[in-house]
């Protein structure tokens, strides 16, 4: 699995990346038309509660634009907060402050409502099952996505194509025999892991007893799958996935399935609410 890297480096072209998207061509003409010496201390405040997370991406934001402004995090990444909370404060120059101010506030908002998404499945299964991310993340932000559900003690899946076979119904619906697909990867494995998605547990036993890791049960209802963990429990680690929502998380928790998947983690998250504030 490819593991998530948020070096300094990272953080520092990420946000070069957001401040030139935001300035080009001319600057922020609005704050230009402010005092030049005006230093001001703001603080981040929150709206709501949730987990916290993004600071450093707001604070190398700052940085960027000036060097003199100071960020003094007051909650520590990954922490709870609650509405009205004071996360940061922001200290220096008014008219830098301002220019920064929508770039730092998206990071910390996207980041954030994933921690908050996140933790929120996370404590419906209390520790009976993994929580997992998947691919629908945004294009080019998913580091930055998996990055949030992690924070919110969520485990991060395959971060691309490369890092393990995972045999979905198209690869399936290719093949009349699709166990050939699965012998394929067998033979080319190289240390990767390979996790077959089966609709029904007919599909399953086609396949029960080749040497891959991981079934995912797709779509299935928990009858059907509380079924397919208990078959596949002596040899296979069990995901399931297909339609998680926090109202039925529970009843998918409680087949003992290893690990859910859930793209609703990055695919339709609501940023958390915060602010600047005087």
């Amino acid at each position: 699995m490819t593991k998530i890297q948020l070096s300094k480096n990272f953080i520092r072209s990420t946000c070069k990346l957001a401040l030139n998207e935001d300035l080009f061509p001319s600057g922020d003409i609005t704050s230009n038309l402010l005092k030049n010496n005006q230093i001001k201390k703001i603080k981040m405040v929150s709206n709501e509660k949730g987990i916290i997370g993004g600071l450093e991406f707001a604070k190398e934001t700052f940085k960027l634009i000036d060097k003199k402004i100071r960020f003094k995090i007051i909650k520590k990444e990954g922490s709870k907060i609650n509405k009205r909370s004071v996360i940061a404060i922001i200290e220096g120059n008014l008219k830098n402050i301002l220019t920064g101010e929508r770039v730092a506030l998206n990071f910390v908002s996207h980041i954030s409502g994933i921690a908050t998404k996140t933790n929120k499945f996370v404590n419906k299964v209390r520790n009976k099952t993994k929580i997992c991310c998947t691919r629908k993340t945004i294009p080019n932000l998913r580091v930055i996505q998996k990055y949030g559900v992690k924070l919110g003690g969520g485990t991060n899946h395959r971060f691309n194509l490369s890092d393990e076979f995972l045999i979905k119904d198209n690869h399936i619906a290719s093949s009349k025999n699709f166990e050939n697909i699965v012998k394929k990867a067998i033979n080319s494995k190289k240390g990767r892991k390979i996790t077959v998605e089966v609709d029904n547990l007919k599909q399953f036993k086609k396949i029960y007893g080749l040497k891959f890791d991981r079934v995912l049960f797709d779509n299935m209802n928990p009858k059907n799958l509380k079924a397919g963990v208990k078959l596949a429990k002596k040899i296979y680690e069990t995901e399931a996935s297909g339609g998680i929502t926090l109202k039925n998380i529970k009843s998918v928790a409680a087949t003992n399935v290893d690990r859910i998947s859930v793209g609703e983690l990055t695919h339709s998250v609501n940023s958390l609410d915060l602010k600047l504030e005087f």
